[in-house]
């Protein structure tokens, strides 16, 4: 079985969430049935937004040391806990010899599979959206999209941070309303692009509200059948 290497701390909450969905989507009777992870939780890796938006600094230095560590320790492929980051997907490639799975590449091919021909909701930080990580890509695919408005926006970014900062806001009225402008304007289902988001749509049930893909969950289970663990069918 191939040992899965995960690119870590960005942030550790949605670290520790891929590490559970990994855990949870593979059929094992025992120990020995789940796939060998490594793990570096590098929460010196700067923020991704802030550099994207001009703001911060470079990550990449810090994605490439985490890459090349992973390697090191014997790790067959990559996988990263942040959508953002995939903005520097090429750049950290071309400095390792093991593969990387795309996060963006493997939710647009179940949009691609699932939902052809429906608008699709792009959910994820300003760094996403503006870096146009997921965009591009659905492009690539003649695939319909669309982004939040700027308020809107802002309160995805609201949702982020708090959840990054440990803070339960049971207050989302305005990142409903957002929801149902989007699907008023014609989205039927959302991509939840950000790994907090992934951590949120459990802690406040999005389900009642939105349908959506979760990019997170997509990866685990990509990494699953690539490390050659069986995949738990629900």
């Amino acid at each position: 079985m191939k040992t899965i290497g995960i690119i870590g701390g960005m942030g550790p909450l949605a670290t520790v969430k891929l590490f559970e969905k990994i855990v949870l989507n593979t059929s094992a009777s025992s120990d020995q049935e789940h796939p060998p992870i490594l793990i570096d939780n590098n929460t010196r890796i700067p923020d991704r937004t802030q550099f994207v938006l001009g703001k911060g600094l470079d990550p990449r230095p810090e994605l490439i040391k985490s890459a090349k560590k992973l390697e090191k320790m014997g790790a067959d492929f990559l996988i990263m806990p942040c959508n953002n980051a995939h903005y520097f997907y090429e750049d950290i490639v071309k400095e390792i010899d093991i593969p990387l799975l795309s996060m963006i590449e493997v939710a647009v091919e179940t949009v691609k599979t699932r939902f052809k021909d429906e608008k699709i909701g792009i959910l994820g930080t300003d760094g996403t959206i503006m870096g146009r990580v997921y965009q591009k890509a659905l492009e690539r695919e003649n695939l319909d999209y669309l982004i939040p408005s700027i308020e809107g926006q802002k309160e995805v970014m609201k949702l982020i941070y708090n959840i990054k900062m440990g803070i339960y806001d049971n207050n989302l009225e305005k990142l409903y309303e957002e929801f149902f402008d989007m699907k008023n304007n014609g989205v039927q289902v959302f991509i939840i692009g950000c790994t907090e988001l992934s951590v949120a749509v459990d802690m406040y049930n999005f389900k009642e509200k939105i349908e959506y893909i979760d990019a997170l969950e997509l990866l685990a289970k990509k990494a699953i059948v690539e490390a050659g663990a069986n995949l738990y069918i629900r």
